[in-house]
């Protein structure tokens, strides 16, 4: 269980109920004690307590009032009466008005560990009962949103289950890329469906939305409907929410709602067009294992640049995509392995990536995999040795402000051919060889100097203090200031 309140008058008894609970063998997470009625009702009030043990004669308000206030609210905790032999009677009372138990002063320290036994049981029991519930409604909410109703009397069934508990006001719907990494916790007023098609769906109240948007989904590239009311538009607004997260996945910010259009010049749409039409696809296709990897990068460039700025529509991408990706499976199969093909299938399902950055990046590596699988890259000598001026140029400049991008266009090389060649070369992509560099200078820092850390930050190509904090954190699992204290022991 998560909460267990004491509340006694009498100090000693308290405490050493208390101290039975802790020592009980039933995991509580957190033991509150509290002398009477009068602030055991307030904490009840103001936080989920899951039992309550409670003495009957306090000051303020006693035992038999207390538990009539809490049977007003909507969060009750079990309770369990505490009496001595001459308030039988009131016990008596205190079980008419749902109390589950009674113990007799003086405490008997079996008494209260059975009883905690019992009720962690009862309270697991209902959580798995509870969670069913959950799961079985998140189905049929999640089959709502993804197939029209068959009946009038499925809405109606429908409506009759959740509107009253969450669908009563306006709420918004927001598709996100997958998280499988971590599941959010459950809160009121927000349903989480985690894959539903290639998305994470969230449904929230409408006055919960604001505090949803944190920067813990700053980098989910969201999908917002307009606020809706009723179950019956549940559908509606998924789809309104669907169509904004291709929009924010091609042109790469953080959240679009479901309404917004952007105006793109009618010339570069035709322009554009010839890159979707037979000839340009097959040519992408074609030109894999001719020798011209140059050619073959611009090409598809020229095809990832138009998708971002929506000069090729979102369905039309994914329909080009999809065909591409039929055709090199049959043309290329001998030359891939079977991880290469389960790895080309996966770019059908375009939404399980962020963005069309990271999509495009990892893309561009599979094509340049299978470009010098079939022995058409560029001298591996020459790439090699442009990888070691790259490595030179990082090492001299990792504590500028310096990216992918700089280092390849230093080294004259294309942007996509370097970032295939790098992790070839390296064994990583760029992003983890900086940083990981940069955390090893901040490590020798810390370690031989006594800079400030807000200077070893900057020395270090950080302008941002706490996000420099955030990265070495999660990177050693100790703050720079504890590393340093760690390395002075």
């Amino acid at each position: 269980m998560k909460t267990l309140l004491v509340v006694e008058d009498e100090k000693m008894i308290r405490r050493g109920i208390c101290t039975i609970a802790k020592r009980s063998g039933v995991e509580i997470e957190e033991v509150l004690e509290c002398g009477n009625g009068e602030e055991a009702l307030e904490i009840v009030k103001s936080r989920n307590v899951d039992v309550l043990f409670t003495d009957i004669r306090m000051p303020k308000m006693d035992g038999i009032e207390l538990v009539k206030e809490i049977n007003t609210l909507e969060n009750k905790p079990i309770v369990v009466a505490i009496s001595g032999y001459d308030d039988f009677s009131y016990a008596v009372e205190m079980m008419r008005n749902g109390v589950r138990e009674y113990i007799l002063k003086p405490v008997d320290r079996d008494k209260i560990c059975s009883i905690l036994t019992k009720i962690e049981a009862e309270l697991a029991d209902n959580n798995r009962k509870q969670k069913t519930e959950q799961d079985i409604g998140r189905q049929q909410i999640k089959y709502l949103l993804t197939n029209e109703p068959e009946s009038k009397e499925e809405i109606e069934t429908l409506k009759a289950k959740f509107d009253g508990e969450f669908f009563g006001g306006e709420y918004v719907v927001c598709c996100s890329c997958r998280r499988n990494d971590k599941r959010p916790a459950d809160e009121d007023g927000i349903i989480f469906i985690p894959g539903v098609g290639d998305s994470d769906v969230f449904i929230i109240e409408k006055d919960k939305f604001d505090g949803f948007l944190t920067s813990e989904f700053e980098e989910c590239f969201l999908g917002i409907s307009r606020p809706h009311r009723g179950i019956e538009n549940l559908r509606e607004a998924y789809m309104q929410a669907c169509e904004a997260r291709r929009m924010a996945f091609c042109m790469v910010k953080s959240h679009i709602y479901g309404d917004e259009t952007g105006k793109v010049a009618e010339v570069l749409i035709k322009q554009a067009a010839a890159y979707i039409e037979d000839a340009a696809m097959s040519k992408r296709l074609q030109l894999i294992g001719t020798g011209k990897t140059d050619e073959l990068i611009a090409q598809w460039d020229r095809f990832f640049i138009s998708v971002e700025r929506r000069q090729i529509k979102e369905e039309h991408f994914e329909a080009a995509q999809e065909r591409f990706i039929e055709d090199a499976g049959r043309t290329y199969r001998s030359s891939l392995s079977e991880e290469d093909y389960m790895e080309l299938q996966m770019f059908r399902h375009t939404l399980l990536y962020p963005s069309i950055v990271e999509y495009r990046d990892s893309f561009m590596n599979w094509i340049l995999k299978l470009n010098e699988n079939i022995g058409n890259r560029d001298d591996t000598k020459q790439s090699d040795k442009k990888m070691q001026q790259a490595l030179a140029y990082i090492k001299e400049n990792y504590n500028s402000d310096i990216n992918m991008a700089v280092v390849s266009n230093y080294i004259s090389m294309n942007y996509s051919l370097f970032s295939f060649s790098f992790k070839q070369y390296t064994g990583m992509n760029f992003v983890n060889y900086l940083k990981n560099l940069r955390m090893d200078e901040a490590k020798r820092m810390l370690a031989e100097t006594d800079m400030k850390v807000i200077e070893i930050s900057q020395c270090v190509g950080y302008d941002n203090e706490k996000h420099f904090m955030k990265l070495f954190k999660s990177e050693f699992g100790v703050s720079p200031s504890e590393y340093r204290k760690n390395m002075q022991r």
